[in-house]
């Protein structure tokens, strides 16, 4: 397929595909999805060979937030029935990141949902990165707190965060229809400041809102003008309470074609598979491998995720491995350019969950289930309407609600029951 062929060109040589192109992998049909992940594998496999990163998501307080972001469960309002906690001590978030720790990330995620911190709240943050650096030599820290204000990312950076989390979720044009309690300009606000006060920046995205495909084009192309180190790619959870579940959008083609044509549009940048993807792949999970260089571990922030255990084995079996400690994330272009996290400890941020730090599992401030800032949309806010996107696009991206994979956590943080990592 010409199409594929000059993309594999442009990604190996970091060359920005056309949006057109972009558009194009987007409707490719389901008979050709193993060429798309062939091709977009290459491009992988050039810039990060077969490591994969496991990433570990740490909910230091749980729901309650004052944002109306229709995705997410932590929102004020919500009526799902998740866990919900205030700030966790330094002791306990150090105790919840040994977990994911031992199961082999190299990277841990702290969440927290609101609006953003207040001065006291980077504080106790600080004081929770010391304890998990204190007790885990070389590991590397992502906060994921919300809209960050003046100076707040340089306090992180000198507490050792390495890396800061905010998606923009969705594009410009429909964001409105999203959040109505803070804007698209917020959010890349405080993307920019964490990457000014050296911190490696992480934003991504999430799908299956009902967005049309020129929406999910739309915020590739604009995470890629700002540059982040990682995109975390979320596929919606439809959790019951919140304005969007019954958005049973996505089949495991449309979540491989669309993480193809982040890897084409983002090609030497970390694409991490973050909320959603055992709800949404599901059993084709590992072909998302050769798309993507990184995972969350374990579960997400308000939703679970598959056993620790078996996402090793199915990075194993794919024939795939565990990027070590020691090993540097991005490639040494992005490195000695000064990529933040990525120049000194090797790596971008980023979760889905929904929500937290990168991830949509319920997406508090960034991660799945929201992203970024956390928050859920009130009962009268519209949500985001199907009807845009083009018919045939419709029609081939409509999945079976799939409930019975959605479940709420009750284990580690904010409980007395052992973590699943």
């Amino acid at each position: 397929m010409d199409l594929l062929n000059t993309l594999v060109d442009k990604g190996l040589r970091r060359e920005l595909p056309t949006r057109e192109e972009a558009l194009a992998v987007l409707a490719t049909s389901d008979d050709d999805v193993l060429d798309v992940v062939a091709a977009a594998g290459r491009v992988r496999r050039q810039w990060f060979g077969r490591r994969v990163k496991l990433n570990y998501l740490v909910n230091l307080k749980s729901g309650l937030c004052p944002e109306d972001c229709s995705y997410c469960s932590q929102r004020l309002g919500s009526t799902a029935g998740i866990l919900k906690y205030t700030w966790l001590k330094p002791e306990e978030a150090s105790q919840a990141a040994a977990a994911g720790l031992a199961g082999g990330a190299k990277r841990v995620c702290l969440v927290a949902s609101g609006r953003g911190p207040t001065d006291r709240d980077v504080d106790r943050v600080a004081g929770t990165i010391k304890a998990i650096k204190d007790q885990n030599e070389g590991v590397e820290v992502c906060a994921c707190l919300g809209l960050l204000s003046d100076g707040q990312a340089e306090r992180l950076r000198e507490a050792g965060a390495d890396a800061y989390n905010h998606n923009l979720n969705t594009s410009e044009g429909t964001y409105g229809e999203i959040t109505t309690t803070h804007t698209y300009a917020d959010r890349v606000d405080t993307v920019q400041k964490a990457h000014a006060a050296g911190l490696s920046a992480c934003s991504g995205l999430i799908a299956g809102m009902g967005e049309s495909d020129e929406d999910l084009v739309d915020v590739v192309f604009s995470l890629r003008e700002l540059d982040p180190d990682s995109v975390p790619v979320n596929f919606l959870i439809p959790v019951e309470g919140t304005p969007l579940a019954k958005e049973w959008n996505l089949t495991p083609q449309r979540c491989l074609r669309i993480l193809a044509m982040v890897r084409f549009v983002c090609p030497d940048v970390e694409v991490r598979i973050a909320g959603g993807r055992e709800v949404h792949l599901r059993t084709m999970q590992p072909l998302a491998l050769h798309l993507a260089n990184s995972i969350f571990l374990g579960d997400y922030l308000t939703t679970e995720g598959q056993a620790g255990k078996a996402d090793l084995e199915m990075i194993a079996d794919a024939g795939f491995e565990v990027e070590g400690a020691g090993q540097v994330t991005l490639p040494e272009h992005r490195v000695t350019a000064g990529g933040g996290c990525g120049s000194h400890d090797g790596g971008g941020c980023g979760s889905h969950d929904g929500g937290g730090c990168g991830s949509h599992g319920d997406t508090g401030c960034g991660s799945h289930e929201g992203g970024g800032v956390c928050g859920s949309v009130p009962a009268a806010a519209p949500a985001p309407a199907a009807a845009a996107a083009p018919a045939a696009a419709t029609a081939a991206t409509v999945g079976e609600a799939r409930t019975d994979l959605v479940a709420v956590r009750r284990r580690g943080a904010g409980t007395d029951l052992a973590p699943n990592a």
